[in-house]
């Protein structure tokens, strides 16, 4: 009997895209609340859940409202909040003393949600930008560049104050040269080695931050750029260069900012380190697809989940985003 020659390849791929279950089985990378750290803008006074106008479906929280919202995190088994203080602007000075005040928001805040929610880990960012004058992340001299030894020293009286306030990890946004080893070396002589560093190691120059200075109150003191200390959007080995050097200073964790357009920084990290590696949804990343989302434009929940699977495919750990919460809902069922 002559044998049946197949009309297609014995191998279809298809055949294991036919169902859910299948899908399912042979998934390579899956998403859940576990991977999320949220961010989340915190403001003066009580019982005010302020809207972003440039973030749709975002708001400034006050202290009390944080903690809400660290409750509903825990309750969705986010394991993280990440905090970023809307400073007065009658605190913004050129000392950038209120980054380092025991009392200032984001140290109440963090005591606040340690309190309320003690198993819930609190990310504090550490940066002069909210508390400067300028809206920069370091001090500037009289020709407008950035220094950066003087500008550590600062940093690392900002991750004391934080340490003490109970913050478990620190998070590094400031892209000073050194200043891993400096808050490394500092967080160890205080007693605090238990704190863990995520850092910053590369941070783009990038137009996508747009939003986030809006919520933080940057936008109106801000002028020119900062491109003199965070990375040029053309560069990729130079990310490795940093990373390296953040890890031998004592990074325990490393992030890439911002994320979807620079996947590409994301797989390289982890493919050439091994280490755990986070990317930061950032603020117009998220803009576009909400607004887009707001309009109709776009499936809300689809697009979300979707942006979110590209950055565990691409190789990291857990992401920093807005859409934490909602997601959370979600994955939960």
């Amino acid at each position: 009997m002559k044998p049946i020659t197949p009309a297609f390849p014995a191998t279809r791929l298809r055949r294991l895209r036919r169902t859910e279950g299948l899908r399912a089985m042979v998934r390579e990378n899956t998403l859940t609340p576990d991977d999320f750290i949220w961010p989340v803008f915190v403001r003066d006074g009580d019982g005010i859940e302020e809207p972003v106008a440039s973030m749709p479906g975002v708001v400034r929280r006050s202290v009390d409202k944080v903690v809400e919202a660290a409750r509903e995190a825990h309750a969705l088994g986010i394991p993280a909040i990440c905090l970023f203080p809307y400073t007065n602007p009658a605190l913004k000075t050129e000392d950038c003393a209120e980054a380092w005040n025991p009392e200032n928001l984001s140290n109440r805040a963090t005591r606040a949600i340690k309190d309320a929610v003690p198993d819930l880990m609190v990310m504090t960012d550490v940066a002069l930008d909210p508390y400067n004058i300028t809206g920069h992340d370091g001090y500037m001299d009289e020709h407008g560049h950035i220094v950066n030894d003087q500008t550590v020293e600062a940093l690392v009286k900002q991750t004391l104050s934080q340490a003490r306030a109970g913050s478990d990890i620190i998070g590094p946004s400031d892209m000073m040269d050194s200043r891993i080893a400096a808050m490394r070396g500092a967080l160890e002589s205080e007693g605090f080695s238990n704190v863990a560093i995520l850092s910053y190691a590369a941070k783009y120059a990038s137009a996508f931050y747009g939003p986030f200075r809006d919520a933080v109150g940057a936008s109106g003191a801000f002028k020119g750029d900062k491109k003199g200390y965070q990375m040029d959007p053309g560069n990729s080995d130079e990310a490795m260069r940093l990373i390296a050097r953040d890890l031998s200073e004592g990074a325990d964790m490393v992030m890439i900012k911002p994320g979807m357009p620079y996947l590409d920084i994301c797989r390289r990290t982890k493919d050439m380190f091994g280490v755990p590696t986070f990317a930061y949804q950032v603020s117009g990343e998220y803009a576009m697809l909400a607004g887009a989302a707001e309009r109709g434009w776009l499936d809300h929940d689809r697009v979300m989940l979707e942006s979110l699977m590209a950055f565990k495919r691409a190789g990291c750990d857990g992401v920093l985003t807005y859409f934490a919460p909602a997601a959370a809902r979600l994955l939960n069922g």
